[in-house]
């Protein structure tokens, strides 16, 4: 099996993804404010994630050691230097999470939520505890409880099939459409953090982190059947979620336009 043949079997739980119902309702500044305050916790928890692949895949203790192929702590690491201190709007150095907060913050979308997830977190010390705490949808906790179900089972080859075909493969497209409903729907609201933000990661993504992301999974997997299966088995699943998210945050904008 080869990447070429994930990408033709997760083709169509893609297109689902792609062509879902929820961009085309996020029409008012509220809707925006209701999906921004939702997907927050997917911004936030693809950090844990690329974390969780650097501690499988490089060094992070000491004394220090040379684990592992070079090439992929190469890799990996060129990706978090980029997703947890990339230049801001404003030049200075901010992790991706905190730049979706400051967009959030400068359109008017509510960030108490997720801070209170946070701080619960650093409270319980036990991640599966603050999701079962957080102040979301059913289906925002299950997106959140797979992500580390994936991180606690500890096999790099499964957190980067997550990691990529779950996320970073996905999101050039998928932020395009969202960035060019936004353009057309908002064009009187300050939203040039955001904007800034969704371009970033547009022009990351599908220049730079995409295809070394590809590359990680191919130097991970290398000549294992089983490890290549398993691969497949968790980017469906991560895919799944992803678009259980989405239809709970459809839900929630829908739910709200009807109490309206």
């Amino acid at each position: 099996m080869q990447i070429s043949d994930i990408n033709g079997a997760l083709q169509p739980l893609k297109d689902q993804l792609l062509q879902h119902p929820l961009y085309d309702k996020i029409r008012t500044l509220d809707d925006l404010h209701c999906f921004l305050e939702h997907h927050v916790y997917a911004v936030w928890d693809f950090m844990s994630l690329l974390k969780a692949l650097q501690q499988q895949l490089t060094c992070t203790t000491t004394p220090w050691l040379p684990v592992g192929n070079p090439e992929v702590r190469y890799l990996i690491n060129e990706i978090v230097v980029a997703e947890e201190t990339d230049l801001a709007m404003d030049g200075k150095r901010q992790s991706h999470f905190e730049m979706y907060l400051d967009a959030m913050n400068q359109c008017g979308a509510n960030t108490l939520a997720v801070q209170r997830f946070l701080e619960d977190i650093q409270k319980t010390q036990n991640i599966f505890v603050s999701i079962k705490h957080a102040e979301v949808h059913p289906k925002v906790r299950a997106f959140l409880d797979f992500t580390f179900r994936v991180i606690e089972e500890g096999k790099a080859h499964k957190i980067a099939a997550a990691f990529t075909f779950g996320r970073e493969d996905l999101i050039p497209t998928m932020f395009t459409e969202i960035l060019k409903n936004f353009q057309q729907n908002f064009p009187q609201t300050d939203l040039s953090k955001l904007i800034y933000y969704f371009e970033r990661h547009i022009e990351l993504d599908g220049d730079e982190h995409g295809p070394m992301a590809m590359q990680m999974i191919t130097e991970l997997c290398g000549d294992s059947a089983t490890k290549w299966n398993e691969v497949l088995e968790v980017s469906q699943q991560a895919l799944e979620k992803r678009l259980g998210l989405w239809d709970a945050i459809e839900e929630m904008v829908v739910t709200r336009e009807e109490l309206v």
